[in-house]
């Protein structure tokens, strides 16, 4: 399964995030998140995807679909919004429906990666 996960500015759920790239077997890896999110690493191959945050929610949306539209490889992805806000929250589930491809919430818990 790929993973798509959502990285805000603040680094407080980054922690989640890098739980699941490095506790995870994924097919491929797409992080998206603003300017300040390119300092996120990880020793694992991934994507990241440029995104302005301060756009309003339907430009969020159009930008990031038209961004993340080529990089989906299979119908269905592991998604974490475990970081961001509604408004980014909101844009990327939205832009992931309309490629379209299923989602399923995915998080890191003390028994391991689970899928709600």
């Amino acid at each position: 399964m790929e993973l798509v996960a959502l990285l805000s500015a603040g680094q407080g759920a980054w922690g989640q995030v890098a739980g699941l790239i490095n506790r995870g077997e994924w097919e491929n890896i797409i992080l998206i998140g603003s300017e300040f999110a390119e300092k996120f690493t990880t020793n694992k191959k991934h994507e990241f995807i440029k995104i302005k945050t301060e756009q309003s929610l339907v430009d969020l949306k159009k930008q990031i679909q038209e961004k993340i539209k080529n990089k989906i490889k299979g119908t269905e992805v592991a998604l974490s919004i475990a970081s961001g806000d509604g408004k980014e929250h909101m844009a990327l589930i939205s832009a992931l429906l309309s490629l379209p491809a299923g989602v399923r919430f995915t998080a890191l818990t003390k028994e391991g990666i689970v899928y709600l």
